[in-house]
């Protein structure tokens, strides 16, 4: 192209004709990586036992996997890896979004390894609803812990199962166990939707609170008060100091108007400071008295034997719904009778039974 910038009437001023034009569509898109090798179950194992990191998050892909082969493979390093799963401390973390969650983990966490422990943290990350994307992005609010060698921080997207918590973190805890990790934290969306499922497969359930926000007495909802095995109120720094105090007093009385738990430990109330990280030793010395007390009594493992049946009976109702809407002639039907239903032709009450009349019968036949 001819610019007249270029001619000699402008000295100094010059047009460069520029580059030519380039393919949109990458020259290398044929060229394929070399797929890395599909491993064994007993290689898995192997390499959980020997705390292989890398071994242990695909083991752990393995299990999120919706395939029914990762799933196969899955279910194989499971029951090679119970053996040597159970001895740990599992602790559920719970509490309003902003609470700081993530930040208190990552100084319990440095806590936690100082001990000498091994820590394995599953931070269960919120997931959209209309496309199931997830940010995934606990590790970079557990600054300090994700360096930590001996932590394994797992964040996994909650893809709207019970808020974010179900049966594949238990199965992660058992692949941690294995793989050596002998404290497990696993840390809720905070929701109010996934506190039931965590406290299903944890030892200790701790309930975060914050106070100075104006609804302390909001806070206190008996569903959750009663699950949990401990409070702790973060933020109690600078100015803050007495309303943390004024709120945990206010906890301890209402701790005192519920029932005893099961346990009958009496849950306890702590202050501290997860971004200073001040008192932090308090809430560890408060989880450390509970595992002495239940150990003590028995309560430790009826409660281990408890959660296991639950989680049988969870994955037998997780089975059987799946084997039910997935049979193409229950699909047809099931649109059949939503029709009727909507159509005031049909209860449904009475749909439904049809519907599982049907669904037995064929597999029967």
């Amino acid at each position: 192209m001819n610019h007249p910038e270029n001619d000699d009437q402008y000295i100094g001023l010059q047009v460069n004709s520029g580059v030519t034009s380039q393919p949109i569509v990458n020259p290398y898109r044929n060229v394929h990586r070399a797929r890395r090798r599909r491993l064994t179950p007993g290689e898995y194992v192997e390499g959980i036992l020997k705390g292989d990191v890398s071994i242990l998050g695909q083991a752990v892909t393995l299990v999120e996997s919706t395939s029914e082969d990762h799933q196969a493979t899955a279910q194989e390093v499971i029951e090679k890896c119970l053996p040597y799963s159970g001895n740990s401390r599992r602790i559920g973390i719970t509490g309003v979004p902003g609470a700081g969650k993530s930040t208190s983990i990552d100084v319990f966490g440095l806590h936690v390894l100082r001990q000498g422990h091994r820590l394995a943290v599953l931070a269960i990350d919120p997931s959209s609803e209309r496309t199931r994307g997830s940010i995934l992005g606990d590790k970079t609010r557990m600054e300090k812990l994700s360096q930590e060698k001996d932590a394994f921080i797992r964040p996994s997207p909650s893809a709207g199962s019970l808020g974010g918590v179900a049966r594949k973190t238990r199965e992660t805890i058992v692949l941690c166990e294995a793989a050596g990790y002998d404290r497990i934290f696993v840390e809720t969306v905070g929701v109010g939707q996934s506190e039931t499922a965590v406290h299903s497969m944890v030892d200790f359930f701790l309930l975060i609170q914050l106070a100075g926000t104006g609804d302390e007495l909001q806070g206190i909802k008996r569903g959750i008060m009663e699950m949990a095995d401990g409070i702790a109120i973060n933020k109690c720094d600078g100015d803050n100091v007495e309303r943390a105090r004024l709120a945990a007093a206010q906890f301890r009385n209402a701790l005192h108007l519920f029932p005893p738990t099961p346990s009958k430990w009496v849950p306890e109330v702590v202050t501290y400071s997860g971004y200073y990280d001040l008192d932090v030793d308090k809430v560890w010395d408060m989880i450390d008295r509970y595992f002495e007390y239940v150990q003590k009594t028995g309560y430790f493992t009826e409660k281990r034997n408890r959660q296991a049946k639950y989680w049988m009976l969870e994955t037998i109702d997780e089975r059987l719904r799946t084997s039910f809407y997935s049979m193409p002639e229950v699909k047809a039907l099931l649109e059949q009778k939503e029709l009727r239903v909507l159509n005031n032709e049909q209860s449904s009450f009475t749909a439904a039974h049809d519907l599982l009349d049907f669904y037995f019968k064929k597999l029967k036949s």
